[in-house]
């Protein structure tokens, strides 16, 4: 039941069976730690495992995917992050702002982005 000892009923107990009379309470306890001693190493094992599904979750979504990359004036939304975010919105607030125009492109994944009122605002990864 509780770290993989099995309870016995009470039946057992009285009459003498192959599982009483080999039970030995050190050895018990000595296989017991060694569980707990193995626990962290099945969690990484089921963390390594659900990477590994995910990955190939992700992969068969992306089969029916064609990516490029974001060109001059094409519209874009741009992540809401941190000090961005108005507090008054609490959790419910919006993730996402936009959408922007691509004005310019400064770099390898930076943009100068400008709102569709053609305001400019600063370079901007993505």
């Amino acid at each position: 039941m509780t770290y993989g000892a099995e309870a016995m009923i009470p039946l057992e107990t009285g009459f003498p069976s192959l599982r009483t009379s080999s039970f030995s309470p050190d050895n018990n306890n000595g296989l017991l730690e060694k569980s707990l001693d193995l626990v962290e190493e099945r969690r990484e094992n089921a963390m390594v495992q659900l990477a590994y599904y995910q990955h190939k979750l992700k992969r068969g979504y992306d089969v029916h995917m064609k990516l490029r990359p974001p060109a001059l004036e094409d519209l874009v939304i741009r992540k809401v992050l941190g000090a961005a975010k108005n507090p008054a919105w609490g959790k419910q607030g919006p993730t996402w702002e936009g959408p922007y125009r691509i004005t310019f492109v400064a770099g390898i994944g930076a943009y100068r982005l400008a709102n569709l009122d053609e305001k400019i605002y600063h370079v901007h990864g993505m």
